[in-house]
């Protein structure tokens, strides 16, 4: 199938590997990219030099684009910039906040611009400022996330820009990359589904958890902040919704939740960790290679389009 997102992005499928703070490395994203997607790495809640690290050691092991994801919340963005602009990365991924000011530097470095996008309305407005690619994330998604679901938030999106879209939130299947097409998206975005790789370094507990976890354990925390994450079930989970049934503070949280995602990802505490995932990790049900994933991912999602062109046909 044609895809403006392959054009735009350099890449053979129109498959993304979403960015996840303490989760996406040079490893994993370095694996997507050689595989035909775009491999991402996240630089949310790590040292600006510890991405120089990443990024020039994804492009040791891949002369295929790779993505640069930065969240706009994190407090040391500019440094983080710096280091981005400075490594010349290939594409960079913006989410959290209106990047709007770092757009004209990167796009001088020969850099592809993304959004992630939780309304139409935003995604117009990145449209433009000269974004070349919107990420329409439904809540379904894990890690910070909106209100708007993917089945309803991608055709709205889709009617409102000329670029092209990336459907994110709650997929994880070939089936599923189908029918972003269907709801007019040129490709999906994928991310709970490629933390249940082999090349992705997390801990085995988080690996675990996503293969034991149900639709309804994905759940989410923190929205007295307005920040709210989606993240599955355990004892620190449970704290976090109770502070939010009693409308706590942002202070209550950080009190309990400090260094939680970072104890998930690399520690694999199991009572004290937040363990950020979407909702379709109901539908991870192995641990693959990437290059394993990437092949059958398409090769589902192929197979969908043509049966569904097969029983309109009959119709």
């Amino acid at each position: 199938m044609f895809s403006r997102v392959c054009e735009v992005l350099g890449i053979e499928y129109p498959i993304i590997q979403g960015g996840m703070a303490w989760v996406s490395t040079a490893k994993l994203a370095a694996a997507v990219s050689k595989s035909g997607g775009l491999g991402v790495i996240a630089s949310g809640g790590r040292e600006a030099e510890w991405l120089r690290g990443e990024i020039r050691k994804a492009k040791k092991i891949t002369s295929k684009p790779v993505g640069v994801n930065i969240m706009l919340l994190s407090k040391n963005v500019n440094e983080v910039i710096k280091v981005a602009l400075e490594e010349g990365a290939d594409i960079v991924i913006f989410g959290a906040g209106n990047p709007s000011k770092y757009i004209e530097s990167f796009k001088k470095n020969g850099a592809k611009i993304v959004s992630v996008v939780a309304s139409e309305v935003f995604a117009k407005r990145m449209e433009s400022y000269g974004v070349d690619l919107i990420v329409a994330e439904g809540t379904e998604a894990g890690g910070h996330v909106g209100t708007v679901s993917t089945m309803a938030l991608v055709p709205a999106v889709v009617n409102s820009i000329s670029i092209p879209v990336v459907a994110a939130g709650g997929i994880a299947t070939g089936k599923q990359i189908a029918a972003a097409f269907v709801m007019g998206a040129e490709g999906a975005q994928l991310g709970t589904r490629f933390m249940a790789t082999e090349e992705c370094e997390v801990h085995q507990n988080y690996k675990d958890k996503i293969l034991k976890a149900s639709t309804r354990d994905a759940v989410i925390t923190g929205r007295i902040t307005g920040h709210p994450v989606r993240v599955l079930r355990n004892p620190l989970a449970h704290e976090l919704i109770k502070i939010d049934e009693r409308c706590g503070t942002q202070e209550d949280i950080d009190n309990i939740a400090a260094g939680s995602l970072r104890a998930a990802a690399i520690e694999g505490d199991l009572k004290h960790g937040s363990f950020m995932c979407g909702q379709s990790a109901a539908l991870v049900k192995d641990i693959p290679s990437v290059e394993e994933l990437m092949k059958r991912l398409w090769k589902e999602s192929v197979n969908a389009m043509d049966d569904l062109k097969i029983k309109n046909m009959e119709v």
